[in-house]
């Protein structure tokens, strides 16, 4: 008897989701299944231009539940000084992220992350004033 109780007392508790365990050391030398995120000099909001890129990246990722989601923010030099610019990535990261979540992508899957120059190589998909969202496989 003391089992079913024990039993039906977990089955009531609310599920607890574990925190998925992965880094997105490598992620900005991907070159599959990334899309750029633009903002204008100095921005850390996320622009109507940028609904096309978030919405392909969000379906993707819910047809492929077992794939996480970096979200690599960069800024220029000229928007500020070292601090400010990594500061303005981490900002440009975060609205990334926040705007993946309200399209339906569980906020575990996700991890936003400021890149400043010098710390990732750049590429010609890779904006210098913007934010990368990499599916990884």
């Amino acid at each position: 008897m003391r089992g079913l109780a024990l039993a039906l007392m977990l089955s009531a508790a609310p599920a607890m989701a574990q925190p998925r365990d992965f880094n997105c050391v490598g992620a900005a030398e991907l070159q599959d299944d990334a899309y750029a995120i633009t903002f204008p000099v100095r921005g850390d909001r996320v622009g109507d231009d940028a609904r096309s890129p978030l919405r392909a990246a969000a379906e993707l990722a819910r047809s492929a539940p077992a794939r996480n989601i970096c979200v690599l923010g960069h800024a220029l030099g000229t928007e500020g000084g070292a601090t400010t610019g990594a500061r303005l990535a981490a900002r440009r990261a975060a609205a990334v992220a926040l705007e993946l979540s309200r399209l339906g992508i569980e906020r575990d899957r996700i991890r936003a992350e400021a890149r400043v120059a010098g710390f990732t190589r750049s590429s010609a998909a890779r904006p210098s004033r913007g934010a990368t969202i990499v599916v990884l496989p």
